[in-house]
């Protein structure tokens, strides 16, 4: 893996190799690039984990909001917290279920400042029957709970078990089962479909 040092920023201005710099520079609206770039200055773990795992959040996160830019940084901050980790969560048995738990919860929090931002702002919410969306699923699981919403993502869309969706959500086998039934008659509600789920 090459060890160059993360590509200067727009304006000449370089990141110092460091997290703290990096979310600084994020805040004041300095382009970094990418969070890749920014990645080859880190442990070669690190590296190597964020290679294999950013996606995957990425697109559950997406999943999740159905909005690619909001999703993208939260899941920028989610790995940001755990390079700020690295050295304990690195030995963690589950450290991908970390980073998922960490990025989950950015997700839960954003949805639900938005939610606010919507009430204050008087918007009204999009009818249950709203001409085509009948079968409009992204839209359907939308309107889960945050917890029923990540359940379902996890379980259809990355194809794991209920003691991994647990594990990420931080919650006993049972409560994630829990979150999947209702997850499903809720989404079958939604649709029009029967629930057919004992």
């Amino acid at each position: 893996m090459s060890n160059q040092r993360a590509r200067p920023v727009s304006g000449g201005a370089a990141t110092d190799g460091g997290p703290e710099g990096w979310m600084a520079q994020r805040r004041s609206g300095v382009a970094v690039g990418t969070i890749r770039d920014f990645v080859t200055d880190q442990p070669i773990e690190y590296s190597a984990f964020f290679r294999a795992e950013f996606a995957r959040v990425l697109r559950t996160i997406e999943l999740m909001l159905r909005d690619h830019g909001r999703a993208e940084e939260i899941t920028q901050d989610a790995f940001v917290q755990l390079l700020l980790n690295w050295p304990k969560v690195s030995r963690y048995e589950r450290p991908d279920a970390w980073v998922r738990r960490v990025a989950i919860r950015l997700a839960t929090r954003s949805a639900r400042r938005e939610r606010l931002f919507a009430l204050l702002r008087l918007d009204v919410a999009e009818p249950a029957t709203a001409p085509g969306s009948h079968h409009d699923l992204p839209a359907a699981i939308r309107r889960l709970s945050m917890s029923q919403r990540a359940a379902i993502v996890l379980h259809y869309y990355e194809d794991r078990p209920v003691s991994d969706i647990a594990a990420i959500l931080g919650c006993a086998e049972p409560t994630a089962r829990v979150h999947l039934h209702r997850g499903r008659r809720r989404l079958a509600e939604l649709l029009g479909e029967a629930d057919d789920a004992a």
